[in-house]
């Protein structure tokens, strides 16, 4: 199975950090964090990624290259210097994702998640991994049934993590061009063909300069990272 990085986004939050460098390569306790995404990919068992990029996306390439540092093989997926939003992201990339299914993980969330046990129903087009609410998103995305099923609208929600496993045929219906996810999850949702879980491990969304610092003084005085 393969797995896509999604390191397309500008990280206007993050500036002036971001001016000079793309966010996921903005470094968590010494190390950028993609790098903190590669490595526990490779441990899983996933050596072929995909990375997308739009915003200095060429310091990424320099950066990691073919991947073979990391024992891995990197693919790159360019869209330019605006980007083409999640879902449009992942349609224009999956001539390089192949038939089967893959995983695909957000490339500005640091978590210690194993991502070897995740697994794809038979039945499902997607299968997400959500988690508590952070103080910055109490609202949440997505619920939760007793069955393992992902709502598009429930009382209780969680935030999708950014981590999840999709079917090529999930992204049959997007269109080219610059597209959000959330909808066309809803709508799968709604059709009973999305599962999910919850992790209430360690989870960070490093959307702003404060929880980049948050995170680095985590991982330096412990050794999860």
């Amino acid at each position: 199975m393969k797995a896509m990085i999604l390191a397309a986004g500008r990280g206007e939050r993050m500036r002036p950090l971001t001016d000079q460098l793309p966010k996921p390569l903005l470094a968590a306790a010494g190390k950028p964090l993609i790098q903190y995404h590669i490595e526990a990919l490779v441990r899983a068992g996933y050596s072929e990624l995909v990375i997308n990029h739009a915003w200095l996306g060429d310091k990424l390439t320099a950066y990691l290259g073919n991947g073979s540092q990391f024992a891995a093989r990197i693919l790159y997926s360019d869209e330019g210097a605006e980007g083409l939003e999640t879902a449009g992201g992942i349609r224009q990339a999956l001539p390089l994702l192949g038939p089967d299914p893959f995983l695909v993980v957000n490339g500005d969330i640091w978590t210690d998640l194993d991502f070897k046990p995740l697994q794809l129903p038979e039945s499902k087009l997607a299968h997400l991994v959500l988690v508590p609410n952070p103080p910055q998103h109490p609202a949440g995305d997505f619920g939760l049934s007793a069955e393992g099923l992902a709502l598009a609208e429930a009382t209780l929600q969680y935030t999708f993590s950014g981590i999840a496993l999709y079917r090529p045929e999930f992204f049959a219906a997007v269109p080219h061009g610059k597209q959000k996810l959330a909808p066309f999850l809803r709508d799968a949702m709604r059709q009973g063909l999305v599962s999910a879980q919850l992790y209430q491990g360690l989870w960070f969304d490093i959307g702003t300069v404060e929880r980049l610092n948050q995170l680095s003084a985590l991982l330096e005085r412990s050794d999860v990272g």
